[in-house]
């Protein structure tokens, strides 16, 4: 669709359908539809999901609670997450959201009203066990040069500090000395590239390894 015109027929069949009488271009409202006694209903009219059209659409909270926005169905690879994403925001701030096809059908993701979404306790456990495990405040609210600070990548750096300084050791040995509990499994994994297995149970630093230690050296002293 290239007009946004182009999507008033299907959001106007849709209303018209469930009983509403419907009208273009009232005031400030892009499509406003009436039924018997029951409260205005707003549709906002965009090519695409934008900050302005939410702006827009919470204002019209003011007239009504019943505040749609419409835009043509998104595709491609990022489709999914974009609705997914979209369909969320419009439940926190209270508005409905309609997508238009393609073949000019409208499907309605959801309706106005107020939303309180459930918690994720599990979510929640997992941030906390994060942020406990973190030594010190190494991205200051954003990523480094090198990217995010982790507390796994923590671990990692210690493991690598051992090693620079004693040499191949066996990952009970790097654990206790470090106080890494898991240190055997953070070598074995590898996932940054630092560790070589020596022989069964022993571990060494690569050359990748020591760049690591050069550029994330302030990241895990704190």
């Amino acid at each position: 669709m290239e007009r946004e015109r182009d999507l008033y027929p299907p959001i106007k069949a849709l209303l018209t359908r469930q009983g509403y009488t419907v009208k273009g271009e009232v005031g400030a409202a892009d499509v406003m539809a009436l039924r018997g006694d029951d409260p205005p209903v707003l549709v906002e009219l965009k090519l695409r999901f934008s900050l302005s059209l939410f702006h827009q659409a919470v204002a019209r909270l003011s007239i009504t609670d019943h505040v749609y926005i419409a835009v043509p169905r998104p595709t491609g690879k990022t489709a999914r997450r974009a609705i997914r994403d979209n369909t969320a925001l419009c439940r926190r701030l209270g508005l409905g959201l309609i997508l238009v096809d393609a073949k000019g059908r409208a499907d309605v993701q959801c309706d106005p009203g107020p939303y309180a979404p459930r918690k994720s306790h599990k979510k929640q456990a997992r941030l906390l066990r994060e942020f406990d495990r973190l030594q010190g405040d190494p991205n200051d609210g954003g990523a480094t040069r090198y990217g995010i600070v982790t507390a796994y990548r923590q671990d990692a750096l210690r493991c690598a500090a051992y090693l620079a300084e004693h040499g191949p050791a066996k990952g009970a040995v790097v654990a206790r000395e470090t106080g890494v509990a898991k240190a055997t499994r953070v070598m074995a994994d590898n996932h940054y590239g630092w560790f070589e297995r020596v022989t069964t149970g022993v571990y060494g630093l690569t050359p990748k390894g020591a760049e690591g230690l050069k550029h994330w050296a302030y990241s895990w002293e704190a």
